[in-house]
């Protein structure tokens, strides 16, 4: 049985969301069939044409009296035609069934389970025609039989339904993109069917979608989906593993639309309410933090909202970042920065005595902050970062006396190099510091090791070096 999480209706903005789809449905329902020359060309039966003709002119009465027959035709018509136009007007009558009732999603099911037809089978093959209408509609139907009845979609058919709406989704310049959205929206409200989206790399791909310019509505519906996935308090702790805060935080500081303000912060509290580990939420509050969040709370204050959603968000998270900000350590501050991929010229980077502290704990976690920042020398092409980071670097192995050897592992010293030829000016001058430090420790190293061998000689109890 699908268990939906319970929100309501209006938030989905589901007219504005399936416009395009909407629009062509309507034009496709003025249409007339002629489902007698069908029958007559032996492309359907007798059974099927009496089924379909007495749909079309007194629907209710008919659906009423003979809902399995109802549900068996059109099965068979979606299954067994072919003709781009015709499936179209099934889809979009079999939609609007669906939507005037959600219980005869239970029906569908249930009918065809006792004529052993697979439902999810007929849609899904569907998902491959080039009519981008019959696509994106079938598409809707099967997130509605997915989630508005007590069956669930089989695992297979979820992983290739979330795959193909995933995919869907980064298709540039896809019309129907507002539909897609749709459907996910509706899908995510589902638990069972959270974790299989994360299985296909989903919010990486929310992610990258929302850092690119999209109009303010998919926005919405792309940060609705995230919303109803920090509802599951694993998926809350793992979020900002795939950088949703500092997107969001950038989104928040450009939006213009209440509601996109507003499903932000619901974002957001979320992740600071649902995690069950103190720790995962502090952390996210470091993160808010350092996308400059409060900044945005304390002008999200100074204005009138009639939701009072909205207001009640903005204290909430202006207090849980203020009691952060009081707790923060700068090696907290720093680590957050870091694990933000955000680096910017920030006091914690120059200050000497932060280096000669906490150096060290760039180790821990399996040297966690370390391979970021060889992570983003490799992957940025941010000045600012690429600077930061290579000037990170060098402190860390100025500060800490095994740190060359533990960087030439992690294959560091070789990236930090290739920067000396980098085309900003700024970028070479910290890579060429970086590579300094990196010899110059080892010309002490080698300096401290060649005044302990000569201690050792001046006592007559130097080390064996090698068979006399």
């Amino acid at each position: 049985m699908t268990t939906a999480l319970y929100l309501p209706e209006e938030n989905i903005d589901m007219i504005a969301a399936t416009s395009v789809l909407q629009q062509q449905a309507a034009d496709i329902r003025t249409r007339t069939i002629n489902w007698a020359s069908y029958m007559q060309s032996q492309m359907i039966s007798e059974e099927d044409y009496k089924a379909i003709s007495a749909l079309d002119k007194s629907r209710a009465s008919y659906l009423a009296q003979n809902s399995s027959q109802v549900v068996k035709t059109l099965l068979n018509l979606v299954s067994h035609l072919s003709k781009d136009s015709t499936i179209q007007y099934i889809l979009v009558l079999l939609d609007d069934l669906l939507q005037e009732d959600r219980s005869r999603v239970d029906l569908f099911h249930e009918t065809a389970g006792k004529l052993k037809q697979c439902i999810w089978g007929p849609f899904l093959n569907l998902l491959n025609r080039q009519d981008g209408f019959i696509v994106n509609m079938s598409s809707r139907i099967l997130a509605k039989f997915a989630c508005w009845g007590h069956e669930t979609m089989p695992k297979s058919d979820l992983n290739f339904y979330l795959q193909f709406l995933k995919d869907q989704l980064a298709t540039n310049n896809n019309e129907y993109i507002q539909s897609v959205a749709r459907c996910l929206q509706m899908m995510l409200r589902v638990d069972e069917y959270r974790f299989a989206f994360v299985g296909v790399d989903g919010i990486s791909t929310l992610i990258r979608i929302l850092s690119t310019r999209v109009n303010f509505q998919v926005q919405y519906q792309l940060i609705f989906c995230l919303w109803v996935l920090t509802f599951n308090p694993l998926l809350a702790a793992k979020m900002n593993k795939f950088s949703v805060i500092p997107i969001l935080a950038d989104i928040l500081s450009d939006c213009a639309k209440e509601k996109v303000t507003r499903i932000i912060l619901a974002v957001f509290r979320n992740l600071i309410e649902k995690p069950e580990d103190s720790s995962v939420a502090k952390d996210h509050c470091i993160a808010m933090v350092q996308c400059k969040v409060l900044k945005q709370l304390s002008i999200l204050e100074q204005r009138r909202f009639d939701d009072e959603d909205i207001t009640s968000d903005v204290e909430y998270l202006s207090e849980k970042l203020q009691n952060s900000v009081q707790d923060l350590s700068s090696f907290d501050e720093y680590a957050t920065e870091v694990r933000s991929g955000r680096l910017e010229w920030s006091p914690v980077h120059k200050s000497a005595k932060f280096w000669r502290e906490n150096a060290q704990r760039l180790n821990e976690k399996n040297y966690e902050l370390l391979r970021i920042l060889v992570h983003l020398l490799e992957t940025s092409n941010d000045g600012i970062i690429l600077s930061v980071a290579c000037f990170d670097i060098g402190e860390y192995v100025r500060h800490y006396l095994r740190g060359k050897h533990v960087l030439e592992q992690l294959g560091g010293k070789q990236i930090v190099m290739q920067h000396l030829g980098h085309k900003d000016p700024n970028v070479r001058y910290e890579a060429l510091l970086a590579v300094q430090k990196l010899m110059v420790h080892n010309w002490e190293y080698l300096g401290k090791e060649l005044e302990k061998q000569n201690e050792f000689q001046k006592h007559g109890d130097a080390p064996i070096s090698g068979k006399a």
